[in-house]
């Protein structure tokens, strides 16, 4: 950096907490309706590069300025309504304005991820091909960083492919008029993170959005002198529209960090929210407070670098909530003014839009111990002693959105019984793109189908328990893989993600679970003993001998928001592309 560009970034002012207007909690039309309000303040978005460091203040005036130069120019390049524009999520104005201006001229944006540190290049082209080719996209638009291999992938679809400079010199902006914003047309697509072999792309309209945008505000209760701060990826619909197009439609200043500048430097995030004046609204998965709480150790002062007393909420979401994790992050930051009753557990997913339930703001993390036979749906083995797993509470409905559990044949359950997490509301996806057959499985009488397994309780609290898909079925009794993993994360030596468990089919035809796990230990005979120490702890989990597998360690595969994939796991273990290490026996 010169010394000019140091002073630049010196001098730089970020845009404030509140512009002096009566907030609009989302209740516009379109989300371009939205923009134009928040254009009128002086809230935006403010950048920071890998050391917290201000680097670009982006007012919402400024972004709807270069959206409607976008706009106009995707016009000018043939792009009709409907049309989709496939854009690399990179946190950074150039995507917040080709994002917005796709919907001022009535296309629809299509996030697609950036490359993992995992995964490898070819991985990555594959994955944005197939993504690609499901979305049907105008064009690619990507960072000049990358652009070697997004071209390859846009080539390889026969899709034209442009850099944000490339993009910015391609024609001259249309004078033509901007067609008028339709409630009820799609604003937008976003393939979930686990979208890989065959995406479905969920299909958003602007009445859907804002819906869910002012469901979520007015549940979090967005007040004078908030402030976002985020890290997440806007590729992901918790960072896209919880982190982004939220902030906007609710005129909400926030401040970023790239997500591989928190994978670098996790406690960058922390800095970023102690400097923030106002009090700070922030989400995260699980995994990124476990990050930071394991970061500190027992000699650091906390209070001397930190103060998160302004925190007013922080979310969680996005993957299974774990209370353990929860508990060790107040434990280290609580000395920096942390309070756990900011913690704000929520359930969501794309083809809601986003958030289906949140706790009420200040109630904190609230658990419930389940007992073993309600989980795995079979009477107790009176013979081993009882077992509990702690379930956290996820909120009530945000507004507009009613839930049931089902059961088997479609019925509603009563309370505290668990089955299948059902959602109808306005927020509600509209199908899955060009999937007929997939949105009619998922999409009954208004009512969508998560492929949640949880609870009610006599409050209407939602609480998860786990995914449909990944439960493991074993003799009629249901073992949930996340109670599996977690037992062998107590054995030291191993962080969450290092255990993923899945059922097989053994020689005899029988399923049976396996369980494989990312091994740090060099020696064979540690190795040996790990193994029986691991298959000991799934065996009291389970009652059962299970396949253990020991693994290179980052061989277990991720979706693009980082979240362990079970399927994807298995399929590549049983393709013989995972390579367990041969063990003696």
């Amino acid at each position: 950096m010169t010394v000019l560009e140091a002073a630049t970034k010196a001098a730089l002012v970020p845009t404030p907490n509140d512009d002096g207007r009566p907030r609009r909690f989302a209740d516009f039309s379109t989300f371009c309706d939205a923009l134009d309000f928040a254009a009128e303040g002086a809230c935006g978005l403010n950048f920071h590069d890998a050391r917290g460091t201000l680097a670009r203040v982006y007012p919402y005036a400024e972004l709807r300025a270069d959206a409607l130069v976008a706009a106009r120019r995707l016009i000018a390049m043939g792009v009709q309504p409907g049309d989709r524009i496939a854009l690399i999520a990179e946190t950074g104005p150039d995507f917040a304005a080709l994002f917005c201006g796709a919907m001022y001229a009535g296309a629809w944006p299509v996030p697609l991820p950036l490359p993992t540190s995992f995964g490898g290049k070819e991985n990555y082209i594959d994955q944005l091909v197939v993504q690609i080719t499901s979305s049907d996209p105008a064009m690619l638009v990507y960072p000049d960083e990358i652009a070697a291999i997004c071209a390859a992938a846009a080539e390889r679809c026969g899709c034209k492919g442009l850099t944000w400079l490339e993009f910015a010199a391609a024609a001259e902006p249309s004078d033509a008029p901007l067609p008028t914003p339709d409630p009820d047309a799609i604003s937008y697509l976003q393939y979930s993170s686990g979208s890989t072999r065959f995406p479905h792309g969920v299909a958003v309209t602007h009445r859907a959005l804002l819906a869910n945008l002012a469901g979520h505000s007015n549940g979090m209760s967005f007040q004078p002198g908030d402030r976002a701060v985020s890290w997440l990826p806007w590729y992901h619909d918790m960072g896209l529209v919880g982190c982004f197009l939220s902030l906007i439609a609710n005129q909400v200043s926030a401040d970023y960090l790239k997500t591989e500048d928190f994978a670098r430097r996790p406690l960058a995030w922390l800095d970023l929210i102690s400097r923030n004046k106002g009090t700070t609204l922030s989400y995260s998965p699980t995994f990124g407070y476990d990050i930071c709480a394991r970061r500190i150790s027992s000699q650091s002062n906390v209070a001397e670098r930190f103060d998160l007393s302004r925190w007013r909420v922080a979310g969680n979401g996005a993957d299974m909530i774990r209370p353990d994790v929860m508990q060790s992050f107040v434990n280290a930051f609580a000395d920096a003014g942390f309070k756990a009753s900011a913690f704000l557990p929520s359930y969501g997913l794309a083809e809601a839009t986003l958030a289906v339930t949140l706790m009420p703001p200040g109630e904190g993390i609230r658990v419930e111990l389940v007992e073993e036979e309600r989980l795995s749906g079979t009477p107790r083995d009176l013979s081993r002693p009882a077992r509990y797993r702690a379930i956290v509470n996820c909120g009530v409905p945000v507004r507009g959105m009613e839930v049931q559990v089902r059961g088997e044949h479609g019925e509603a359950l009563a309370h505290h019984h668990i089955g299948k997490v059902w959602c109808r509301g306005t927020s509600v996806m509209h199908s899955y793109f060009r999937d007929p057959e997939a949105t009619e499985a998922c999409l009954v009488g208004g009512w969508l189908d998560t492929g949640d397994m949880g609870y009610l309780n006599e409050e209407g609290y939602l609480f998860i328990v786990g995914r449909a898909k990944d439960m493991i079925i074993i003799n009629g009794k249901n073992h949930w893989p996340q109670d599996i993993e977690w037992a062998v994360e107590q054995l030291p030596g191993f962080h969450q993600g290092d255990i993923a468990a899945f059922s097989v089919e053994t020689e005899s035809g029988e399923e049976t679970p396996a369980v494989l796990v990312h091994c740090r230990v060099s020696d064979p005979e540690e190795r040996v003993k790990l193994r029986e120490a691991i298959r000991d702890k799934v065996r009291a989990i389970t009652g059962m001998n299970c396949v253990i597998e020991l693994v290179p360690p980052r061989t277990l595969p991720r979706t693009s928001s980082g979240k362990l994939s079970r399927a994807k796991a298995k399929k590549q273990y049983l393709s013989g592309e995972i390579e367990p290490y041969s063990l003696a026996a």
